[in-house]
């Protein structure tokens, strides 16, 4: 088998358009309220969590770092759902994803957030869970409970290696 190497890029709203949304308040005009002691950026994402029988729910999740170079072992999809991912630390932390649909993967491509920026998959897109990078890292969530199966997992054991590397020229054969 052939391992692939990925290396993060910056996230940007154009760069992650086809997965969700990233939620940040930069470059986004803000509303004044409370008599102008309060800027509210305002629907920062798509919630998608309420079909088939579901609600919305808001959990906390702490993420524990990885050691890198990573192999990724697993991916998952919410089919019946969006499902947001905001940073509750100020940490950076990675982000990997394909597109929706069948899983592809010459098609996983991988971001690095930074602790101002949350992220909201959209129904189907697939992903890697939450890859803190600095130290245990909490984040909000926000997704659906209901009825149905709303988490698909594919094993990336029957694929290529896909190895999550944060070294700017990493090479197979240098041992990453």
């Amino acid at each position: 088998m052939n391992a692939r190497l990925l290396k993060p890029k910056p996230l940007t709203r154009e760069a992650f358009a086809p997965y969700g949304d990233v939620i940040a308040a930069d470059g986004v005009t803000p509303r004044p309220i409370n008599y102008g002691a309060t800027e509210r950026y305002h629907d920062l994402a798509g919630i998608d969590c309420m079909g088939e029988g579901g609600r919305a729910i808001v959990s906390i999740l702490r993420s524990t770092p990885r050691a890198f170079p990573l192999t990724l072992r697993v991916m998952e999809s919410h089919p019946l759902s969006s499902q947001a991912f905001i940073p509750l630390r100020g940490r950076p932390y990675l982000v990997v994803v394909a597109p929706a649909g069948p899983f592809a993967p010459a098609k996983v491509e991988a971001f690095l957030a930074s602790g101002e920026q949350g992220v909201n998959y959209r129904r189907g897109t697939w992903h890697h869970f939450s890859l803190s990078l600095e130290a245990p890292s909490d984040f909000l969530v926000i997704d659906r409970e209901g009825p149905g199966n709303n988490c698909i997992e594919v094993s990336l054991e029957d694929f290529d290696p896909i190895i999550l590397t944060l070294k700017a020229h990493a090479h197979a054969a240098s041992g990453l």
